[in-house]
């Protein structure tokens, strides 16, 4: 065990966590929702420091990442837990498992033994990814620090339910930071994740964004019924729009059954479209149909030109046209981040 980061002392032996939105409020003996921090005397202890359920090197499209780095490939790292328990969870054999009980191998991998790894498999960077990252901060923030030292890129794919507290801890070092928005409605993160409301993930985005200057792209798994409305694809887009910039990607992607939501079936591929295009109304410049292997809409084109600039098969990607961050033809800001950053961010 070791002693977690963000937490607050108080009455009758009882912490509150301030690492998720939760802010869970743990007594002594107890754990919070995400079964990773324990209240051992008075004191809060993370379970799942440099534990590692998941490792591989992955395209960073997969995660998905289109405009950061293109073409790379990403040392990710997943661990045990969440603090979701969403209906329709791709992985759920490692985020509802607690650390002693998950049946699974985990192994022990130490900060610098990440670094190290990255670099001996050619990654560009390292993602903390599988499952939330945000439950396993003071691992990342340890990794991050190195990985920055080194010249290594880094990036969070997370359901954004970081305080901001938890976003200002590891912000000086994390370059990206891939973000779910779920629906629109606090109703539908109430049926989809058991999460009373929305409106903080999506403070906490644009706070990465603005305050930290990171790279965001947001991903939308639309399922029928659910979440799948007009009004769904109008509010999300119309928020991308307003508080992270037209240039965010957003990535409107196809649910298949699982877990359980396995009843339900696929969602149409005009359903996304429609979603796309309504994304597309709304000003955004990049909206990107995902989970539909070889559609049109996995390429990025210049938004000013029509150049073609990255082109994709799956998870596949052939950067053609894009020099600088920029349109190789036209010059237009197309928000592609190549260049490694060595430096820590500088709050704004």
């Amino acid at each position: 065990m070791r002693e977690a980061v963000l937490y607050e002392r108080r009455v009758n032996g009882s912490v509150r966590c301030n690492v998720c939105q939760r802010r869970c409020i743990v007594a002594p003996g107890k754990r919070g929702v995400c079964k990773t921090r324990l209240n051992d005397g008075g004191a809060l202890f993370t379970l799942i420091y440099g534990k590692v359920s998941s490792a591989a090197v992955d395209p960073i499209e997969k995660k998905p990442l289109y405009h950061f780095h293109p073409g790379t490939r990403v040392f990710s790292l997943g661990t045990l837990g969440c603090n979701f328990h969403c209906k329709h969870c791709q992985n759920w054999q490692i985020s509802f498992a607690q650390p002693e009980v998950s049946g699974r191998d985990v192994q022990e991998l130490a900060p610098a033994a990440a670094i190290e790894a990255t670099k001996r498999y050619g990654c560009g960077g390292i993602a903390w990814t599988y499952n939330e990252p945000g439950i396993w901060l003071e691992y990342a923030l340890d990794c991050a620090k190195l990985a920055k030292a080194q010249g290594l890129y880094t990036a969070y794919v997370t359901n954004g339910y970081l305080t901001p507290e938890a976003l200002d801890l590891i912000g000086p070092y994390l370059d990206a930071y891939r973000v779910d928005v779920k629906g629109w409605s606090d109703s539908a993160y109430r049926r989809l994740a058991h999460v009373p409301a929305a409106g903080g993930i999506l403070a906490v985005a644009k706070r990465a964004r603005q305050k930290w200057n990171m790279h965001v792209e947001v991903v939308t798994n639309v399922i029928p019924g659910l979440n799948d409305a007009d009004s769904d694809f109008a509010g999300i887009a119309a928020w991308i729009a307003k508080d992270l910039g037209e240039l965010t990607p957003w990535h409107v992607t196809r649910f298949y059954p699982h877990y359980e939501l396995s009843h339900l079936p696929p969602t149409p591929v005009q359903t996304i479209e429609k979603g796309c295009e309504i994304g597309r109304q709304a000003g955004l410049r990049f909206v990107y149909v995902g989970n539909v292997p070889g559609h049109q809409s996995e390429n990025t084109v210049c938004h000013q030109c029509g150049r073609l600039l990255i082109q994709r098969l799956g998870y596949s990607a052939r950067v053609v046209g894009i020099e600088g961050g920029q349109c190789s033809r036209c010059g237009a800001d197309v928000n592609i981040w190549q260049q490694f950053r060595g430096t820590t961010h500088e709050a704004s």
